[in-house]
């Protein structure tokens, strides 16, 4: 992906080094690691979940900030700054033809865990967006996560992560996030969990968007991106990750949408570029 030189964002929040503890929640150990497995997908607002912090490698007691930096990770710093700030040229003028103005949301950068207008939260519960601040959150450790345990490597793959939790904020715009809420709150447990998975799947769609128009303005794909993003999108997919946590699959659990699914709706979002294109609600089934 051609990203270095690219525009940078100013919307970062970099609080890496400022994370808090909490007491562990979850049993330690396998236990912890199965948990973990099974949130750490890519999501809107997350549940409530706890476990126990790693650990910083950032943390300086005295001052609260950056101690002993990784260059990899100041690296993916500028990486997330870039592919933030293609994201703020791409989604403006696909919106004012809907009336809606685009508001640019941040992209905080913690370790560990992170208070946010959703709650506090742990890097376990992996990247997500929060409607309330309209701020996104990662841990740059997601990244590593994504390649080294779930087998997804490649710059692309990881554009398509913060893409996805930017594509949630578009959702918030548009008022589609208020209307699943409303309807999650008057529906069974399996039919929210349904909802939940459309939602997601839109969001893929979206970040398919952004590529899309992201090639056509500036050329950022090279060779292999495309499988890169797909091979990203495979690895978060529901049943990939219920397979690996207990080695079998519960469809109406689902919260996101299957490896399949979630390759489609990016793939259909990068091939058409449209908004149209990724009514998730209303597809045919």
């Amino acid at each position: 992906m051609r990203w270095e030189g690219g525009r940078r964002s100013s919307n970062i929040e970099d609080r890496r080094g400022g994370g808090f503890g909490r007491p562990l929640a979850v049993g330690g150990g396998a236990a912890s690691l199965v948990v973990a497995l099974l949130v750490m997908l890519l999501g809107g607002d997350p549940s409530d979940v706890q476990i126990g912090s790693r650990g910083s490698p950032y943390s300086d007691p005295a001052t609260g900030g950056s101690g002993n930096v990784d260059p990899q990770q100041e690296k993916m710093k500028e990486f997330a700054s870039v592919v933030l700030a293609d994201t703020e040229d791409t989604w403006p003028r696909l919106l004012e033809p809907q009336g809606v103005r685009y508001v640019q949301p941040h992209l905080v950068l913690f370790t560990d865990a992170v208070q946010s207008a959703c709650g506090a939260q742990e890097s376990a519960v992996g990247p997500f967006y929060c409607p309330g601040d309209q701020k996104v959150y990662l841990d740059l450790s997601f990244f590593d996560e994504l390649e080294s345990r779930f087998g997804a490597p490649g710059d692309f793959g990881r554009a398509y992560v913060i893409a996805h939790e930017v594509g949630h904020h578009v959702q918030n715009l548009l008022g589609i996030s208020r209307k699943v809420q409303s309807m999650r709150n008057r529906t069974s447990e399996e039919q929210a969990n349904q909802l939940s998975v459309l939602t997601e799947l839109q969001a893929d769609c979206f970040a398919g968007i952004w590529a899309n128009h992201a090639q056509k303005d500036r050329n950022i794909l090279e060779q292999g991106d495309v499988e890169e993003g797909l091979g990203a999108a495979s690895a978060v997919g529901d049943d990939t990750l219920q397979k690996r946590a207990r080695g079998y699959v519960v469809p109406e659990s689902f919260t996101h949408g299957s490896a399949a699914q979630r390759m489609t709706w990016f793939k259909r979002g990068l091939e058409q570029g449209t908004l149209e294109a990724c009514d998730t609600f209303n597809a045919r089934r």
